[in-house]
């Protein structure tokens, strides 16, 4: 059984469902502390004038410290309609946006108060799209203990995995000792998104996942995200390489 974990994050790019796919469990990491600047609340799309950043402004100001589950939207800022209508400005004329236009009007036209419910909702319609059908669990439920490695070995503990699933940024803090002394296979993901057809000129990468999907569809964003082997770690190695510790 394969574990991975990761923070909520909105409109989260391809390679966060292709670790999805490749675990048995999927862990959010709701129960850890919000970071500024980063992906939990924003993400890139892609414009007639480059890259651009969708942020959902959020209430921050005396709340440092706060975990993901506790972070609220600001109520005061109407930034739905706005995100919505840069959508629609950016992606009308791209080939798949129609069909996923009902849905992102659904999605817009909510009151979201808590920003983790949102992600959520997006990461549901994503992953069902794409034919991902890997249990997620919430970290604030199934519980955890310590931090860093010690975090991710409670809950590969918790859950009955004898297998983690990391990033690459993991080699830079996770004990890879502390792993094998526990038992516990560590596995490090590397993604990368092959060119697909965009608007607006030459490739860009590193967007969020809905600009692949407005220009590709759910079939042909299922085969660069997945492969031809969906779901298993084995079959994931067309656009994603896999190493074992």
């Amino acid at each position: 059984m394969i574990l991975a974990c990761h923070q909520p994050q909105y409109l989260a790019w391809p390679g966060y469902y292709h670790k999805m796919a490749a675990c048995d469990v999927f862990v959010y990491l709701d129960d850890v502390q919000y970071k500024r600047r980063e992906f939990q609340n924003r993400n890139r799309i892609k414009t007639p004038a480059g890259r651009l950043w969708l942020t959902v402004p959020v209430l921050s100001r005396g709340l440092r410290g706060q975990r993901i589950r506790c972070v609220k939207t600001d109520p005061a800022r109407d930034w739905a309609v706005a995100h919505l209508e840069t959508l629609r400005h950016c992606y009308a004329g791209s080939p798949s946006f129609k069909e996923h236009e009902p849905f992102l009007r659904s999605l817009y036209v909510r009151s979201w108060p808590r920003l983790m419910d949102l992600c959520l909702a997006w990461d549901r319609f994503a992953a069902a799209g794409l034919g991902i059908a890997t249990r997620t669990v919430l970290e604030s439920e199934a519980g955890s203990e310590g931090r860093g490695t010690e975090r991710i070995l409670s809950l590969c503990r918790r859950l009955g995995c004898d297998s983690y699933l990391s990033g690459t940024g993991g080699r830079d803090y996770l004990d890879e000792a502390a792993f094998r002394r526990a038992g516990i296979r560590l596995r490090y993901q590397e993604f990368r998104v092959r060119p697909y057809p965009q608007r607006f000129g030459r490739f860009v990468p590193g967007l969020c996942t809905a600009d692949m999907l407005f220009n590709c569809g759910f079939a042909e964003s299922r085969r660069l995200i997945l492969g031809a082997c969906p779901h298993r770690l084995d079959g994931l190695t067309v656009n994603g390489a896999i190493g074992i510790m």
